[in-house]
């Protein structure tokens, strides 16, 4: 476990309900800021149910990697007992994230509505591909769906070559990204008004938000975006070139001569097609080639000391190098958790926000499944051990053979 200070939602409490990715990215990030987060999962789960690979010693890292620091409460939520327990437990959080489909939580009983007259200070998120209103509200989505349905598909790839998904799943993290910003802002309104609301975040909506200038270009111009490759398309040069033993990516130029006697291309420097960006943009096609051939020709590393001082500039890594960069490693951006089986540590991406007195981060590996059930029944409810033994019995809850406390594991 990292060593950190309590951090800013150390008073906060979460009932998770959240499964997958999407969601559990968003109370991850609320977990990473401190609050305590109780992640509701169905009785007598197992591993494999959890979510996919790849298991590593047994354990789930995809689980692994969006569910760490949270405690584990397994529950059967069609069990009247079950949903008795849910009923209490909101009576003493802050908090309920879910990213079921619209009316699921409704249908068991654990509604908004239900769940707000039972504590009218509780912030109800719900996390969806569409929302919980307009006419998509009740169609499945997953992250290929939204990145197709949200125009990101339409925009990402090499011109006149076939459309691609972004390399990771922006769709279900946007959104869940959104409803931690929806959280964060439902607490600080509840300090003036004393009332919680309901947060409703919709994938696509996310997905949109995200969409940069490409909705205002074509709403303002008429333009239709489309795939132009690592480009951008209102700056030039800006995007990645193969050298002579890996990649660089480059954006900007700051002087066109002096990049030009750099690159060993003086005869550039008064070609009008590419006196200012303008121009080069224009005539992106023609010059992209020419930058193409000069940069096979020197080294990953030459480049990076010719060019830093005309234009912003950088290696194209590699996941692997990603992990083992200096820059990486200074910001403490991959951490070692303990495994939750005894196998080998396992490294995840930590959190990007830094803050001087209430720090952000990973506060510990995930939780094995019910490994916190007889402490919140028996500490928040008030529970004896032979009360959370018959609800065992009855398949309403289940135990982690080892039973330990994440904290003294961690």
């Amino acid at each position: 476990m990292t060593d950190l200070a309590p951090g800013p939602l150390a008073d906060v409490k979460v009932l998770d309900f959240t499964w997958a990715l999407a969601g559990p990215y968003g109370s991850m990030i609320l977990t990473d800021l401190g609050a305590e987060v109780i992640k509701i999962e169905p009785a007598g789960i197992d591993e494999p149910q959890r979510g996919p690979g790849p298991f590593v010693d047994g354990f789930s890292t995809y689980f692994f990697s969006v569910n760490r620091g949270k405690r584990s409460l397994t529950l059967d939520l069609k069990s009247d007992e079950g949903r008795e327990i849910v009923y209490r437990l909101v009576e003493q959080v802050d908090v309920l994230t879910e990213n079921f489909s619209p009316g699921t939580m409704d249908r068991l009983g654990l509604g908004y509505d239900e769940l707000a007259a039972r504590n009218p200070r509780l912030i109800y998120a719900s996390t969806s591909g569409f929302g919980h209103s307009g006419p998509y509200k009740n169609r499945g989505a997953v992250d290929v769906i939204i990145q197709g349905m949200g125009g990101l598909m339409s925009i990402t790839g090499h011109p006149g070559g076939p459309l691609t998904r972004a390399g990771y799943s922006i769709g279900d993290m946007a959104g869940g990204m959104y409803t931690a910003i929806g959280v964060l802002a439902a607490l600080h309104e509840r300090q003036a008004s004393g009332l919680g609301q309901r947060v409703d975040v919709a994938m696509l909506d996310a997905q949109i938000a995200l969409l940069e200038n490409a909705i205002v270009r074509h709403t303002a111009t008429g333009e239709v975006p489309g795939p132009i490759g690592t480009r951008h398309p209102l700056v030039t040069p800006f995007q990645a070139f193969t050298t002579s033993d890996g990649q660089i990516v480059l954006a900007g130029v700051k002087d066109w001569a002096l990049f030009c006697a750099r690159i060993d291309r003086d005869d550039l420097i008064d070609d009008p097609r590419f006196q200012e960006n303008a121009d080069r943009t224009e005539h992106h096609a023609e010059l992209e080639p020419i930058l193409i051939d000069q940069f096979a020709q020197r080294s990953t590393t030459d480049w990076l000391e010719a060019l830093s001082e005309v234009c912003l500039i950088g290696p194209l890594n590699t996941i692997p190098e990603v992990v083992r960069d200096p820059q990486i490693a200074a910001r403490e951006m991959v951490v070692e958790l303990p495994h939750p089986l005894d196998g080998a540590p396992l490294s995840v991406s930590n959190s990007p926000l830094k803050l001087s007195r209430t720090p952000a981060g990973a506060r510990g590996r995930a939780s094995r499944s019910g490994e916190h059930s007889l402490d919140i029944l028996r500490s928040m409810l008030d529970m004896t051990e032979a009360e959370v033994d018959d609800l065992v019995e009855q398949g309403v809850t289940s135990l982690d053979a080892r039973n330990d406390d994440l904290g003294k594991n961690s």
